[in-house]
């Protein structure tokens, strides 16, 4: 089965947030919203939302075993793993494994997400 689609609309509007649900393990920090899912693979688009204030420090940092993108929509989180403040506009294309976060937001922000779970290290 292919990733889902959905006609034009946009996520970051009020009428959206009924969609959003809390990020396991980070309630009250930040929510996400999945925007694209291939059933089969597991690949999948989303949004992050951290809310002003967020520090996920007590978590630590976080790798994965798969690739993914990402891309600072609007709003600035540091990602200490690379001691960094990541602005609107940035992205970065991890590895598998990359090491990032714990994460922290003085405003808030909006990170797009595309993982490609399908396409692990090894």
């Amino acid at each position: 089965m292919p990733k889902s689609t959905i006609r034009y609309w946009n996520p970051l509007t009020q009428s959206a947030d009924a969609g959003w649900t809390a990020v396991p393990g980070l309630e009250g920090m930040a929510e996400h919203l999945t925007l694209s899912l291939d059933e089969t693979t597991g690949e999948y688009t989303r949004l992050t939302r951290f809310f002003p204030g967020a520090d996920t420090a007590a978590l630590g940092g976080k790798s994965h075993d798969y690739p993914e993108e990402i891309f600072i929509v609007p709003g600035r989180l540091y990602d200490q793993a690379f001691e960094l403040w990541l602005e609107t506009g940035h992205y970065a294309s991890r590895p598998p494994g990359e090491v990032h976060g714990p994460f922290r937001t003085d405003d808030g922000c909006v990170v797009l997400e595309i993982s490609f779970p399908q396409k692990t290290a090894g």
